[in-house]
C-alpha cells in the first residue's frame, strides 16, 4: 500500500519512518511511503503556501494552488486516488474507518496548517476530512502519522502476526480485555486463574466478559454503536 503525505514541514516525518515497525514494513516493501513538501509546488517566489483570509481573522491560510498542484502530482494519472485531509472540522477517525482506508492500494494524506486551507481545494480535491481527536493541533502533521500508522498495522505481515489486531481495543466494538505476564504474582496480586487454565474456551469467554465490562464502564457509547451495527447487519441480511 502507498500513502502519500502532503506537507510544508516534510522534517517532522524523518523520525517517524525510520523508527520502529514502520521502517521495518518499508524495508520489507509491505508499505510505500512518500512524503511531498507542498513548497516545492509554490509559483510564488519565495515558495509561499500561505496568505491573508479574505475577509479578515487572525492568522494565515494555506493558498490553493500549492495544495491543489501537490495533489495533482501526488495522483499522477489516477484521480480516483481518495484524498483524505487533516482537519478539526472532519470526521472522527475510527477503526472502522482505518479497516476502510486499509483496503486501499493508494490513499493520500493533505496535512493542514496555519489557520487551515481555502475551501476551494477541499471542494474540488479532498474526498473526506478527517479528526483525530475533538482538540486544536498547530497542523496536520501529527494526525497524518495516526492515521498512517493506524491503517499501516491492518496490512497483512506489517506486525508480523496477523492476529495481533483480532482482539484489541475497537476491533469489535469493544475495549481489549485486561494482559497479564509473568510473573503470576507481582506486590501480592495474581494473575486470573482462569488464564493459568489451559481451557481455552473459559479462556475465550472470560476475554468476551471483560471486554464488555470494561467497556460498559468506560465507554457505553461503544456498546450503542456496536448495537446499531449489528441491527444493521440483521437488516440487510
Amino acid at each position: 500500500m502507498k500513502f502519500s503525505i502532503l506537507t510544508t514541514l516534510p522534517q517532522m516525518f524523518e523520525s517517524f519512518l525510520t523508527t520502529s515497525i514502520m521502517a521495518r514494513a518499508i524495508k520489507q516493501g509491505l508499505i510505500r511511503i512518500d512524503v511531498i513538501d507542498i513548497r516545492n509546488y509554490s509559483l510564488s517566489k519565495h515558495k509561499n503556501t500561505d496568505d491573508y483570509p479574505y475577509g479578515g481573522g487572525a492568522g494565515m491560510l494555506m493558498m490553493p494552488q500549492p495544495a491543489a498542484d501537490a495533489i495533482k502530482a501526488a495522483r499522477g494519472d489516477n484521480e480516483s486516488i481518495p484524498v483524505y485531509y487533516m482537519s478539526p472540522k472532519g470526521d472522527l477517525f475510527t477503526q472502522k474507518m482505518a479497516v476502510s482506508m486499509a483496503c486501499e492500494k493508494e490513499i493520500i494524506l493533505l496535512c493542514g496548517h496555519y489557520e487551515g486551507l481555502d475551501q476551494r481545494v477541499i471542494d474540488k480535491y479532498v474526498t473526506r476530512e478527517i479528526s483525530v481527536g475533538d482538540y486544536i493541533l498547530t497542523g496536520g502533521e501529527l494526525p497524518a502519522m495516526m492515521v498512517t500508522d493506524c491503517v499501516s498495522r491492518l496490512i497483512p505481515c506489517v506486525l508480523g502476526s496477523d492476529e495481533s489486531t483480532i482482539d484489541e481495543s475497537f476491533s469489535d466494538s469493544l475495549l481489549e480485555y485486561p494482559q497479564y505476564t509473568r510473573p503470576r504474582v507481582f506486590e501480592g496480586m495474581n494473575v486470573p486463574d482462569v488464564l493459568l487454565s489451559g481451557n481455552h474456551a473459559q479462556i475465550r469467554a472470560w476475554k468476551k466478559e471483560q471486554s464488555l465490562l470494561i467497556t460498559r464502564e468506560k465507554r457505553p457509547d461503544l456498546l450503542k454503536t456496536k448495537k446499531a451495527e449489528e441491527e444493521e447487519h440483521c437488516g440487510d441480511t
